[in-house]
């Protein structure tokens, strides 16, 4: 399956070697590109593409709030791309509100260009980009420093199973899921299936927020050895 990429990024240098690196790939089509976070959310709702990188800054719209009008549409717009932010800072106060509003993951910009490729296939699997230890770091940072106004998350985890539970405890710790199967002992499809299950019962979009709400509900802490 072609995956369809729309880049969002107020420099002209950096859409175009995007495009070509991305367009080169055989499983990649590059479908538009935009200079502020207003056009690339016009582009988006035309083009369809199933990943959206977005550059964190840009005038007009920055990138949170284009994130935020992608991931929450209007009513009656259906199409929901996944969207990874694009920065230049390795911690951002933007990145961790865009994780929060449901972003997929974030990428330095100046990361390798094998690493870019990856992000747009990982992202577009449907999982998060979650992997690198700077990402977790981040995470842990932003739950720490910038608790959730929610009145109390911790009383969503009373739906979970001890094993669901015990899953999303490994995945906000950044196990991946053949990690977690075999910390677990499991079959990895089977803890794909709890994470599923996790995701629905919590009604969350991604791993993204799935580590956000173990550390905003006190699951795990900041510091915690995996």
């Amino acid at each position: 399956m072609t995956i369809r990429v729309l880049i969002v990024d107020d420099q002209a240098m950096v859409r175009a070697g995007f495009a070509a690196l991305l367009a080169a790939q055989s499983d990649i089509d590059v479908v538009g590109e935009a200079s502020d976070g207003r056009q690339g959310v016009e582009v988006s709702r035309s083009a369809h593409p199933d990943v959206v990188l977005m550059d964190v800054r840009m005038p007009e719209m920055d990138g949170l709030a284009a994130a935020r009008a992608l991931l929450e549409p209007p009513p009656g717009v259906v199409h929901r791309p996944k969207v990874l932010m694009l920065t230049t800072f390795d911690v951002d106060d933007y990145v961790y509100e865009a994780l929060r509003a449901g972003a997929s993951g974030f990428l330095l910009k100046d990361a390798p260009p094998a690493d870019l490729i990856a992000a747009v296939r990982v992202v577009a699997s449907g999982d998060a980009l979650l992997a690198p230890s700077v990402t977790r770091r981040l995470i842990a940072d932003f739950a720490r420093q910038k608790p959730s106004r929610a009145k109390d998350p911790s009383l969503r985890l009373n739906g979970l199973t001890p094993r669901e539970t015990e899953v999303l405890e490994l995945i906000a710790r950044g196990l991946s899921n053949q990690e977690i199967a075999e910390r677990l002992v499991l079959a990895e499809q089977t803890v794909k299936t709890h994470i599923g299950r996790v995701l629905a019962k919590l009604d969350l979009r991604d791993r993204a927020q799935a580590v956000i709400f173990a550390y905003e509900s006190g699951l795990v802490s900041p510091g915690d050895a995996p």
